[in-house]
């Protein structure tokens, strides 16, 4: 008894089967899904006109960014102040001030007041810088608009 080693097509190709270097078009078996059809691409789109200058946009934004942050450390920094000294300095906050009152009780009653700060702080800055860049930015964009319209 002699042992023959297989031979290099084995197993023998189907004849039902498409050669596997060829691209069939029609489906291997009659419940295989078709092809998906190639993805239809967008069309490019067409250039816009530029809306003001890209550098006022980016004034505006980092006004607008300082504004937030001021008045936003300004609250939230005295708060945490209160706080920390709340949770760290106990002798700090229960120590009377005047007639009897603790240091405590005083810095909680300047927290509204702390707050009214940041509101006007955030008021002022809006008004002194914020305001005028957008509204800048605005009218440049009103005459470009009237500008692309009239052509």
């Amino acid at each position: 008894m002699s042992y023959d080693p297989p031979h290099p097509s084995y197993p023998p190709p189907s004849p039902y089967s498409p050669p596997p270097s060829s691209h069939s078009p029609r489906p291997t078996y009659p419940w295989q899904p078709p092809e998906p059809p190639d993805p239809v691409r967008p069309a490019p789109r067409p250039p816009r006109e530029p809306l003001g200058h890209h550098s006022d946009l980016r004034v505006l934004r980092s006004a607008y960014r300082w504004q937030r942050r001021t008045a936003t450390l300004t609250a939230l920094g005295y708060f945490i102040l209160f706080l920390v000294l709340s949770a760290c300095a106990p002798g700090v906050m229960t120590s009377t001030v005047a007639d009897g009152i603790p240091a405590g009780l005083l810095l909680a009653l300047l927290t509204l007041p702390v707050t009214w700060l940041a509101i006007a702080l955030y008021e002022h800055t809006a008004r002194r810088r914020v305001d005028p860049l957008a509204d800048r930015i605005r009218k440049q964009a009103e005459l470009d608009a009237r500008r692309g319209a009239t052509r």
